[in-house]
């Protein structure tokens, strides 16, 4: 075979792979330039991360007074509404403490009423000693007038002379009396005399020690880390279990420090769970951005000026709030991960906060023991007090027993 045969395969070879090297670079060299133009397009107006993951509001349940546990009435995973007890301690000390301050009240109120009793009876002896100085003063009068007859002898003037002294005595010890009496009295009234209010006041703080030792729900929301058990001894502020309200959880996505710089507040959210998968999509919007990195805050944060430093890309916590309609359809919990995609586009918003939030978070379920409270000792007042003032209507929602102090 010669030497022209043998080389003709090798080119046709060397042909082949020339075009082809030349297809391949084509092909690199055209998706090079589409996804150029989908990144200058499309893509570099949105920033997202999988290191994102639910958070919420982790409401602890304290005491707010020590107690032994007697019962509890939910459990892990169960789903409670505000002001539905949850925990129930020992009321029997408390109770008794309670009823000991309903009668020191009750008594309180009698005797401030028998000073304002007291106060027309000395008025009433005053008046009877004013009229004893007067008679015993005509007495001296008429015996001095009739003295140079003969007619009254001089022991006689003497002995009404000091029954006039003793006249003018008495009534200015009665008027003394009158006026200590007004000094207890002077510019208040029943209700609020001090030593009625002390009453009060002392039996305030036993009912609140009593009511207290029941303990509500603070949210609406699922029990969760439930610690407490029946015939435990806790203290005040002692855990004992939380309530996750699941409807106003949000998300906290952190995003590498070079992924925030277009970032601003209220720019559009996609999310997806890795719990549903791509089939459930969420939409939000940037809510806020953290003051400093995960690492600035972390127990042990590192030390970049000990001299073995390494630089890091930091990640900046950012917060996404969610729409509260698709939580409802699709409930998440705290510390599920997801994807998160922010279009960030529109750069209009604020880079942070300007000014504080609205509505705060806040719970009302004490306000009705402090409303019982006051209710209760209106009632003991009033009853202690001839009638003259009249309860609430929300005496007859207090949980307190009634005692014999409060009945007039």
């Amino acid at each position: 075979m010669s030497t022209n045969q043998q080389s003709a395969p090798v080119a046709e070879n060397n042909g082949k792979r020339r075009r082809l090297l030349v297809s391949l670079t084509a092909a690199v060299v055209v998706a090079g330039i589409g996804y150029g133009l989908y990144w200058g397009i499309y893509a570099r107006h949105f920033e997202n991360t999988d290191d994102a993951y639910v958070a919420g509001n982790v409401v602890q349940v304290t005491p707010l007074v020590g107690g032994t546990v007697v019962s509890i009435a939910a459990d892990d995973t169960q789903l409670v509404t505000a002001g539905q007890p949850l925990i129930q301690l020992d009321r029997a000390d408390s109770q008794v403490s309670m009823e000991q301050a309903e009668a020191q009240l009750a008594q309180a109120v009698r005797e401030v009423r028998t000073l304002y009793v007291n106060n027309g009876s000395l008025a009433a002896n005053v008046a009877l000693r004013e009229a004893d100085v007067a008679k015993a003063r005509d007495d001296l009068r008429r015996r001095q007038a009739i003295a140079g007859s003969g007619a009254v002898s001089s022991e006689e003037i003497a002995h009404a002379q000091t029954a006039l002294k003793a006249a003018e005595s008495a009534m200015i010890a009665a008027q003394e009396q009158l006026a200590s009496n007004k000094v207890l009295t002077d510019q208040t009234t029943v209700e609020k005399h001090p030593s009625v209010q002390r009453a009060a006041a002392n039996l305030r703080s036993a009912y609140l020690a009593f009511a207290r030792s029941t303990i509500p729900a603070p949210v609406t929301g699922y029990v969760a880390k439930r610690s407490a058990q029946v015939g435990q001894r806790v203290q005040a502020g002692t855990p004992m279990l939380a309530v996750v309200p699941l409807d106003q959880v949000w998300v906290d996505a952190n995003f590498k420090e070079v992924q925030i710089t277009h970032m601003r507040i209220g720019q559009p959210v996609e999310l997806e769970a890795d719990v549903y998968g791509s089939k459930v999509k969420y939409t939000g919007h940037v809510e806020g951005f953290s003051a400093g990195t995960g690492a600035a805050f972390s127990l042990l944060p590192a030390q970049n000026a000990t001299g073995n430093w390494i630089k890091v890309v930091q990640r900046l916590p950012v917060r996404i709030a969610l729409d509260a309609k698709q939580l409802k359809d699709h409930p998440l919990r705290v510390g599920l991960s997801m994807n998160v995609t922010v279009d960030v586009r529109n750069e209009e918003g604020a880079a942070m906060l300007s000014a504080t939030k609205g509505r705060p978070l806040q719970t009302d379920v004490y306000d009705k023991v402090a409303e019982d409270a006051d209710a209760l000792i209106a009632r003991i007042i009033a009853l202690n007090n001839g009638g003259r003032t009249t309860a609430p209507a929300a005496a007859t929602r207090g949980v307190a027993p009634k005692s014999a102090a409060t009945h007039g």
